[in-house]
């Protein structure tokens, strides 16, 4: 069984579901998970508790959808460039993380509880950005917490596009975790000129990080000593993964989060960036997604 409620928090629409021991926190502005937790442990998706909730605003806090590109456009291939139809300054992560979303479908099959919300048809396509594109975010509550974003280009021409998940996850203090699965990767140093080097060991955390990892495996883990668990993330239809905490100063220089937040959190994005964009032919679709799913440590 299941239950929904519907909240508001300041001026945004949200569903509060729970599934068992599971709770989940979603905004219709952008789709986007704010939180997850089951039971009494700690949360593993991070609320963030001086995120903004306003209306046309990105909320810095649990998942945000980054769509048709992530991060920098001006960063992102040509091939993405060139879909933009605008002379206005794009913003960074895409058009759909601000904009409201439908809840088209929620079913309970007993063991999972399955949630599709869709971007809303617009005649034209986006502001600046003129593709019939359509958009659906999926989410399944079982023992984990799956989501994925699968994308159809119903258009009559390719249509290029590059993407994250964006993901915030809790950790008891980022100076004491570490990332497994990324030895050996290539990584691009966006805070060294975006220079590309070879990750050796796993990643632990002294200083602000901002890392584009390349062809990366399939399964990465936060390990977390102090709240005895590791959170492990499967990903599909993926080969990058951004890898970001913005430490003392960037923490102190943004306004929607505490001085000490960014000891509580590490994003590790599920992505589609670099040389790992998507072109979809006409009528192809293409999903991204990932499992998370909480573990003691042994």
């Amino acid at each position: 069984m299941y239950h929904i409620e519907s909240v508001t928090l300041d001026e945004l629409e949200c569903w509060h579901f729970q599934h068992g021991q599971a709770q989940l926190l979603v905004a219709k502005q952008g789709a986007q998970v704010l939180s997850y937790q089951v039971g009494d442990e700690p949360p593993i998706v991070w609320l963030n508790d001086k995120a903004q909730f306003k209306h046309g605003k990105g909320i810095r806090a649990g998942m945000p959808v980054c769509w048709p590109w992530f991060g920098n456009f001006a960063r992102n291939p040509d091939s993405i460039q060139a879909m933009r139809h605008s002379d206005e300054p794009a913003g960074a992560h895409g058009l759909v993380r601000t904009r409201e979303w439908e809840l088209l479908e929620v079913d309970d099959a007993g063991e999972a509880l399955h949630i599709e919300l869709g971007l809303p048809h617009i005649e034209g396509g986006l502001p600046g950005w003129p593709h019939d594109v359509a958009l659906t975010l999926n989410i399944r509550l079982d023992t984990q917490l799956h989501v994925s974003l699968t994308s159809h280009n119903r258009s009559d021409i390719a249509v290029s596009i590059s993407q994250a998940l964006h993901s915030y996850f809790a950790v008891s203090d980022v100076r004491s975790v570490h990332v497994e699965g990324v030895d050996g990767l290539t990584y691009i140093e966006t805070l060294d000129d975006w220079k590309r080097v070879q990750q050796a060991g796993d990643l632990t955390f002294g200083a602000e990080t901002d890392r584009i990892y390349l062809d990366v495996p399939p399964e990465l883990s936060i390990v977390d000593a102090h709240w005895n668990r590791s959170i492990r993330l499967t990903s599909q239809g993926s080969r990058s993964a951004v890898i970001w905490n913005p430490w003392i100063d960037k923490a102190a220089a943004l306004g929607d989060m505490a001085l000490d937040g960014w000891q509580r959190m590490l994003c590790i994005e599920t992505a589609n960036v670099m040389d790992d964009i998507i072109t979809l032919a006409p009528g192809a679709s293409h999903t991204m997604g990932v499992s998370i799913s909480s573990h003691k440590l042994a």
